[in-house]
């Protein structure tokens, strides 16, 4: 079985797992950051960061909940094999 499956940060990103992990991270006043290209949406780097800001809007993380919802449906079955 293979250990490690190499992803695409815009995978990681459309699951919802960015703002979940990022709320633990905000606890400690970091963020995993995604610099987005404005025109064409593309992801230009990834970093961690220190941030001053704690926590995101209601809208943001029910929409990310209802991502992680859909990843989770979507993914059970392989999720429990591991």
């Amino acid at each position: 079985m293979k250990m490690v499956t190499r992803k695409e940060w815009s995978e990681f990103r459309s699951t919802g797992l960015l703002l979940f992990i990022n709320q633990i991270l905000h606890v400690f006043g970091w963020a995993i950051v995604f610099d987005i290209e404005k025109d064409t949406g593309n992801i230009k780097s990834v970093f961690p960061a220190r941030v001053h800001f704690r926590g995101f809007d209601n809208e943001d993380v029910s929409e990310s909940y209802k991502n992680i919802s859909k990843y989770l449906k979507e993914n059970i079955e392989d999720i429990s094999k591991d």
